[in-house]
């Protein structure tokens, strides 16, 4: 699980050079194209990032954060997409499936996520 302030990122919104550094172009379309909450919408993405990271236990310095894609299906459901470090560190772990849920509330942005290995 981790949380991340709404605040944090409306700062850091203001210059692309973070939202560039640390997220997949999709990310950052995705991102973008929502306007007023984008802010909630990147605290949100940053969160499960930081959650998939702990659930690998691999810490921040397994790979770019870039290389870790929130993506959302038809429903708007969010879903991990791994590369580079981050999806050999997933393999190697033996995790089958990644689980996620984002939420936002009073400045605040949590994510979840549940790691399912295969044993």
């Amino acid at each position: 699980m981790d949380l991340c302030e709404i605040s944090r990122m409306e700062k850091l919104l203001e210059n692309n050079r973070f939202l560039m550094r640390y997220f997949s172009d999709e990310e950052q379309q995705y991102i973008l194209e929502k306007g007023k909450t984008g802010a909630q919408t990147m605290a949100g993405i940053f969160a499960a990032k930081e959650a998939l990271i702990k659930a690998l236990g691999c810490g921040i310095t397994g790979g770019e954060l870039n290389h870790i894609t929130i993506a959302h299906d038809a429903y708007g459901a969010p879903h991990y997409s791994l590369m580079g470090e981050f999806a050999r560190f997933a393999e190697d772990q033996r995790v089958s499936s990644f689980s996620l849920s984002i939420t936002h509330e009073a400045g605040i942005a949590a994510a979840v996520c549940i790691a399912e290995r295969n044993d």
